[in-house]
């Protein structure tokens, strides 16, 4: 099976933290780090984590390397996910920290798609693991929803005041597109072309909000992290498209 466009894109996101990890010899770009505290020599611990996004993402580009890719940045991601968690015990009611979770969660959930797309064979194994994928990204995608919703005036913010007819309509609207296509993929109707909806809204969030924030204050590192986390979360959801696309295993069930 053949993930296209979507493992690029994927692989272009990964290989962006790392040269920011590199380059900026910290991991301010990861916020759930404070919980370590002041950590010893912090600049070797981010020329490991970059050099390892840096490899995972080079490797998923060619198809004899994309799965063993897969593999890299699906342990790195979830790795970053899980130490979201101690910060989510901590205030359990601030929702910024779920949300943070599982926009790390939903690029875990890409890497598994494409560990099972990749797999020399079809079989059940794989397209359970292709399921599991495809079932806890749409769990992320509730995320993106209550978070948005939470922060309905903050997400109005994000949006630019030239377009019609006004940014609340928008942070209203782009709530309730990730509400429906969160439904589509859990309950298996309309899968297909929900994750293709899905991957153009937030491809449309690059283009519209985070790519002129960055032209607009390119010192700003949280500009090159935004991007790079949404090119990446639009890579999993192209993943999803493709992989939906394709197995009749998953589509049937």
């Amino acid at each position: 099976m053949k993930i296209y466009l979507g493992r690029h894109i994927y692989g272009f996101g990964a290989i962006a933290f790392g040269i920011l990890t590199l380059t900026t010899h910290s991991f301010n770009i990861w916020q759930q780090f404070q919980i370590f505290g002041n950590i010893s020599h912090p600049e070797v611990l981010a020329y490991v984590a970059g050099t390892i996004e840096l490899t995972g993402g080079i490797a998923i580009q060619w198809r004899k390397t994309e799965q063993i890719g897969s593999i890299i940045l699906g342990a790195v991601f979830l790795m970053f996910a899980l130490f979201w968690v101690p910060l989510i015990v901590q205030t359990p009611l601030a929702y910024d920290r779920w949300g943070n979770f599982f926009e790390q969660f939903s690029l875990v959930s890409g890497a598994l798609t494409l560990y099972a797309a990749s797999a020399p064979d079809n079989s059940d194994r794989m397209a359970k693991i292709g399921l599991m994928g495809l079932k806890f990204f749409g769990i992320c995608v509730i995320s993106f929803t209550l978070e948005q919703l939470f922060y309905l005036s903050g997400t109005a913010s994000f949006v630019p005041k030239w377009i019609p007819p006004g940014q609340m309509f928008w942070a209203i609207t782009t709530t309730i597109a990730f509400a429906l296509a969160a439904f589509a993929l859990l309950s298996g109707r309309s899968g297909l072309l929900a994750s293709r909806l899905l991957t153009a809204m937030i491809i449309g969030f690059s283009l519209l909000i985070w790519i002129p924030a960055l032209v607009d204050n390119p010192h700003l590192m949280t500009n090159w992290a935004g991007n790079a986390q949404n090119l990446s979360i639009a890579g999993s959801a192209w993943m999803i498209a493709d992989y939906l696309s394709q197995s009749k295993k998953v589509l049937n069930r």
